[in-house]
């Protein structure tokens, strides 16, 4: 009984203090909602303590429904690999998302091979037919100069670069960069560069002869989406995927600053880059689209205190560029921690979602490190670290009721049958897809079946 008036006093206390912190109203921010959780809002006395903050931001729909205008480039592979059906795919899936748009959106169109063509300079949408033409009139040839072609994307979109437009470059190959610049790290220092812009680049890999360690490094650095699409009959789904996300973006250019006071040590970020100096934390998304959560997961130590105690263990700030009022919004919030001797009160008001969040990315380091293994030629060593994060994934999905994890369990399960030469490179793609989507909080759309 003194157990569960304690846990009602605590949750009261607790709830006063997320109300006291929060001293910015959420309902002043017309399109994002923040939301500062812990993963152990009490915390054990005695010693320090490992904790985890989740920063929460989720996009909201529009009062009035409207949309933020669009600057989109579409970079198209035309290398010879891409003759036949795949480029006739390609350009059918680009008419087709170009149908979304307004006539006062922009549109450009690059191809890529040897060289690189401007085919469709940046403009308004409103002359379609000469678009759908120029579009129709690719052919495949020569070899693949992705570096210079996502350049090019990107020096047209900086032609009507805006920050209450949603500036976006889809890129579409089907092989290996092997004209100009073609490794991970450069391609990585580029989607950086881009991001830093405003831009996000989003990757599309056709196919099995694809880099997916370029492609993926390439979007997670500027913030954008990544597809593995094996079969090109696929290809319009992952474009009207991405233009969905395109068309419904409500901020971005998201900045978040978390300051932890003194006795709290911000220790490491999962899943995303961060700056970490002193007691502060820099981080930024790029884009954020109505309905849509993502998160920030902080891990950090809190020092230790006597029962009862309350201690600040985060203090975090937003700022956005609201793309519904074209103005730069800010948002506040934060979070503390109390202390207590009960090891049982501390299991009990353990944050669930907050937990889902810490083992998904968990999971995700331990795929990262099982991929490497294969990479390496250690296939039984690669085998049995796919088998341990699948039973860690398959436990905590039992525990935390979460469908999600069960999910990656399964890819993970499934990754260990196929780790033998004429399966891996397809395994590979998936894998590197699926942690893509983890890391950067990305849901995996589901694709429609195909009538028989």
């Amino acid at each position: 009984m003194r157990t569960k008036s304690m846990i009602k006093g605590w949750i009261r206390t607790i709830l006063l203090l997320v109300l006291a912190v929060q001293v910015t109203p959420v309902a002043l921010a017309r399109s994002v909602d923040l939301d500062v959780q812990l993963s152990t809002p009490m915390v054990l006395t005695g010693a320090p303590q490992k904790a985890y903050v989740r920063i929460v931001l989720t996009g909201l729909e529009s009062e009035r429904g409207r949309r933020a205008p669009v600057n989109l480039a579409i970079v198209l592979d035309r290398s010879g690999s891409m003759t036949g059906r795949k480029i006739e795919e390609a350009k059918r899936a680009a008419i087709m998302a170009i149908g979304q748009l307004r006539d006062d959106d922009i549109v450009s169109v690059v191809t890529y091979q040897s060289t690189v063509d401007v085919l469709v300079p940046a403009t308004k949408v409103s002359d379609r037919e000469a678009i759908y033409q120029a579009i129709r009139r690719i052919t495949a040839d020569g070899q693949t100069a992705l570096f210079a072609g996502v350049s090019k994307g990107a020096q047209e979109l900086r032609k009507f670069l805006d920050r209450n437009r949603v500036n976006t470059l889809i890129l579409l190959s089907d092989g290996l960069a092997n004209v100009g610049p073609s490794s991970p790290g450069e391609l990585g220092q580029l989607g950086t560069s881009l991001a830093r812009q405003g831009m996000a680049v989003t990757t599309i890999g056709l196919g099995l002869a694809y880099n997916e360690d370029l492609m993926t490094r390439l979007a997670m650095a500027s913030d954008g989406n990544h597809f593995f699409v094996e079969n090109e009959a696929d290809l319009e789904f992952a474009f009207a995927t991405e233009f969905g996300d395109a068309l419904s973006a409500v901020a971005q250019g998201v900045t978040i600053h978390i300051h932890c006071p003194d006795g709290v040590r911000p220790v490491r970020l999962l899943g995303r880059k961060a700056q970490i100096s002193g007691q502060n934390v820099h981080a930024s998304l790029n884009q954020l689209f109505k309905e849509q959560t993502r998160y920030l997961l902080l891990e950090i130590e809190v020092s230790a205190a006597g029962a009862g105690n309350v201690m600040p263990v985060a203090d975090v700030n937003v700022a956005y560029q609201d793309l519904q009022t074209g103005s730069r919004t800010s948002l506040r919030g934060g979070a503390a921690v109390t202390f207590t001797d009960s090891a049982a009160v501390v299991e009990q008001m353990t944050n669930r979602d907050v937990m889902i969040a810490v083992v998904s990315q968990t999971g995700a380091d331990s795929n990262e490190l099982a991929v490497a293994l294969r990479d390496e030629g250690k296939i039984e060593e690669s085998r049995a670290a796919f088998l341990y994060n699948s039973l860690y994934l398959e436990e905590a999905a039992k525990r935390w009721s979460d469908a999600r994890l069960q999910l990656d369990a399964d890819a993970n399960a499934e990754a260990s049958k196929n780790l033998e030469e004429e399966k891996w490179n397809r395994e590979r793609k998936k894998q590197q897809e699926l942690n893509f989507k983890t890391r950067s909080q990305r849901a995996s759309p589901t694709k429609p079946k195909k009538d028989n």
